[in-house]
């Protein structure tokens, strides 16, 4: 062989080598269900087995009796992104909060598919069965489009609709793709890869993406939200959902809700805009909307106290109007102390 061919030929089998190498050593298998739980469990977990084969994790706190507040996450989150709002909530209100199927401790059949509408359709089939009276459904980011379904599907059952930072507005691709891990879940070349390897430095640059104040992202969040996604089962999920085709609000179908409605929405928000929260809230008749300056994608993260405060407040006055003389002044939060 060619001298120059063959110094070639091995230094491209030492790059492929190397590579491999590599590749060996960013591998990451699933992580046990029971380690999860281990690792993440509270004292208020519950499970219910659902009859599509979902065994769907949720906590209910608060008054058992209480006026009810159902929480739902957004996209690759979990039912702990809540925790700032529930603990603050749960002094008034019976809060119950889940983690979707693909997400957080809930199982999924390995054939399991995703959307928006079966989110809404499993979230209404486990109210049922928790015999919970009328809701109020909040819902962020993924959450939030999958709020606004419910309520075009299962409004009967509603007292009002949260959506925080909510995604569905149909409106052409952000400049950029967002953030790098959602353009590479969507590339089918990447795509068959990711479930394989450690996206750790990914989640990190999109949780970045969502705070706006890097400093609230932590490697412990990064960390959480890589051991979701390694539960057993759930990078499919993620992956086929990114995939898939993004559901999409109609505003006629929006104008026919008739609940008392809140938009929340973080006006420097990087991956929804702020333009989105204002349209659902002219579609929507009634809507309040509040924006926040300098908040990105998750308030209740972000500025948990005066998001749930917000909240309170306008539960107290739109949803259950309570008489001026009898409404309770205090705040159901306090800001932290610095």
């Amino acid at each position: 062989m060619n001298p120059i061919l063959r110094a070639a030929a091995i230094a491209g089998a030492v790059v492929a080598g190397v590579l491999a190498i590599a590749a060996l050593a960013l591998v990451r298998p699933d992580i046990p269900l029971d380690r999860l739980q281990a690792k993440y469990r509270a004292p208020t977990d519950s499970y219910m087995q659902m009859p599509d084969g979902v065994m769907l994790h949720f906590r209910d706190e608060g008054p058992p009796g209480g006026r009810t507040v159902v929480l739902v996450h957004g996209f690759s989150a979990s039912l702990i992104d809540w925790d700032a709002w529930a603990a603050s909530l749960a002094t008034r209100y019976r809060v119950i909060r889940v983690d979707l199927p693909g997400h957080g401790l809930t199982s999924a059949p390995a054939d399991y598919q995703a959307d928006a509408d079966r989110y809404a359709d499993l979230i209404d089939g486990f109210l049922t069965r928790l015999a919970a009276p009328r809701v109020v459904l909040v819902g962020n980011s993924m959450g939030g489009a999958v709020a606004w379904d419910y309520a075009e599907r299962h409004g009967g059952r509603l007292d009002g609709l949260v959506l925080v930072d909510a995604g569905g507005w149909p409106h052409a691709a952000a400049p950029g793709g967002g953030p790098i891990i959602f353009r590479l879940m969507r590339s089918p070349l990447v795509r068959p890869i990711l479930p394989l390897i450690d996206t750790r430095p990914l989640i990190g640059q999109g949780l970045r993406s969502a705070f706006v104040d890097p400093g609230l992202v932590t490697l412990a969040l990064i960390d959480r939200y890589a051991d979701f996604a390694r539960a057993p089962g759930h990078r499919r999920i993620l992956l086929s959902m990114q995939a898939g085709a993004a559901s999409q609000a109609k505003i006629a179908a929006l104008s026919a809700i008739t609940v008392p409605t809140l938009v929340m929405h973080g006006q420097d928000d990087r991956l929804i805009p702020f333009a989105d929260g204002q349209a659902f809230a002219r579609a929507i008749p009634g809507a309040t909307l509040i924006g926040y300056p300098g908040v990105g994608h998750v308030p209740m993260e972000q500025i948990p106290a005066r998001s749930a405060n917000d909240l309170d407040l306008w539960l107290r006055t739109k949803v259950y109007p309570t008489p001026a003389g009898a409404l309770d002044p205090r705040p159901v939060a306090k800001e932290p102390t610095k």
